[in-house]
This record gives structure tokens, sequence and C-alpha cells, in this order.
């Protein structure tokens, strides 16, 4: 079932989720939900906080290729266990601030501890798309938006135009 993605400004999206304390058949399901909303949207990851769900979980993927399945990872409770001192720009976009685009600077690779759908414990090495894309959504997760690393002004400038799109959708 696909959910209304929440548009910045929102309240809960500048809040910090909790830990999923224990793994349910709903959860997954919830899971299962935000990959259909994600791939529908259409984006590369989404975070429960953007669905309006205070939980520390992520969905993503990244695989791109003409004819390629996907790779979608679902990630409860993920966490950054080291970053490299290398960077990378990617120009990042956001489900909750729609067709607003920036460059923003993060860790060219980070490893990444999470537990996947079957509550096993997984780590990972990302790199590049996916560095950027896991990074983007645990900030989700803390709270924190792509438009938090820019300068105040290209901040307030899309913050108004989130404002100005949710005034037309609520008339629409």
């Amino acid at each position: 079932m696909k959910h209304p993605i929440l548009i910045h400004p929102d309240p809960r999206l500048k809040k910090t989720c909790v830990p999923v304390a224990d793994l349910s058949d709903k959860l997954r399901i919830l899971a299962d939900d935000m990959l259909e909303t994600m791939y529908a949207a259409p984006g590369i990851g989404l975070a429960a906080p953007q669905i309006g769900i205070m939980q520390r979980l992520i969905v993503l993927d990244c695989e791109k290729e003409e004819g390629s399945s996907g790779k979608p990872l679902v990630m409860f409770n993920p966490e950054i266990l080291a970053s490299s001192e290398e960077t990378n720009v990617y120009e990042e976009g956001c489900l909750s601030i729609p067709e607003q685009f920036a460059e923003v600077t993060r860790p060219k690779v980070v490893d990444v501890r999470w537990i996947d759908r079957d509550g096993n414990e997984q780590s990972e090495t990302f790199d590049g798309l996916w560095a950027t894309c896991v990074q983007h959504e645990i900030d989700h997760l803390d709270g924190k938006l792509f438009i938090d690393y820019l300068k105040p002004l290209k901040r307030q400038m899309i913050t108004r135009k989130m404002q100005k799109l949710k005034r037309e959708r609520a008339r629409g």
C-alpha cells in the first residue's frame, strides 16, 4: 500500500526517531509499503518519518541500470560506524522536498550496520551514490534534511517554495 509522503516544512520531519525495539510482521509490511511508495514516487530512498512514522526504518535502492530488477534494501535501526575522510559531492533531492535539488558534500565511503527484515544484524561498506543515499536517509531518522547542509539563504528559498507548494495542494 502506498503512503502519502510528508512535504517540508512538517514538524515530524525535524524529529529524532525511536529505535525499532522488536521486529513485527506489521513492521515488515510497513517496509514493503515504503518500498512501493519509494518506487512509485519515483525515488531511490525513503525514511519512515517521511510517511509520518517516527521509527528508525529506511529503504533504499540505488540500482539504476536498465533492465535491472533492482537491489532493494530494508534497514531497521541503521547506524554509520565509520566514514571516509574523502568526500563526494552529489546533487541531492528529496521526496519530501519535491523538484528541489542542491549539491551536498558527504563522506564518499561509509560503513553501516543495521537489522534486516529477518531480524539479522548486517553490515556493509557503501561507496558513491549508495553511500550518499544511506547517509541522506539516516539523516531523516535524526530530523535532518539535505537542505540543512545548505547556506541559510538557499535553505530559506527552498522552504518558501515548499510552503507555497503545500498551499497550492491544499487548495487543489
